[in-house]
């Protein structure tokens, strides 16, 4: 089984994007993070729903969790309100590392150990110009291979 057979389409947003509309994204269809392109189309990161989530809440909660239950319902709805006018990119930390990228030919195994080692709950998959492998490069986002959908697909051949 290779990464181009186990890649699906999965929703995409760009570095200049609304973050508002990620998070709607992200809810809509239940997905644990999203991919990120650049301008060119390429994988540039993976925003985490964790990491809008994070923005929604305020930094002095963070700092002190029990302030939490001091917020009324009527603050708390209004928390979305924080990514109003804010881009993807503005989301990202700087730090953000690549995204986990495989190439179309790689392995099922192959995409599970870089999984493994980027602890990426998805790993973008493109097709590479002819005679080139590695992560450097562009190439053409073919879909991304989820960690519950490479398990699923593990565990139906076990």
């Amino acid at each position: 089984m290779r990464a181009r057979d186990l890649a699906e389409p999965f929703p995409t947003v760009s570095l200049d994007d609304q973050a508002l509309d990620a998070a709607r994204l992200l809810a809509e269809h239940r997905l644990p993070g999203l991919l990120v392109l650049d301008e060119s189309g390429h994988p540039r990161a993976v925003l985490p729903a964790s990491q809008l989530v994070r923005m929604l809440v305020p930094g002095y909660v963070i700092e002190d969790p029990s302030l939490a239950a001091v917020i009324d319902e009527a603050h708390a709805d209004r928390l979305c309100d924080e990514l109003t006018g804010v881009s993807v990119r503005e989301c990202l930390p700087r730090d953000a590392p690549a995204p986990a990228v495989a190439s179309d030919d790689d392995t099922a195994v192959e995409v599970a150990a870089l999984m493994a080692r980027t602890r990426s709950p998805l790993v973008a998959v493109v097709q590479r110009p002819a005679g080139r492998r590695g992560t450097s490069g562009g190439g053409e986002l073919l879909g991304v291979i989820t960690a519950s959908n490479l398990l699923h697909r593990l565990l139906g051949n076990a």
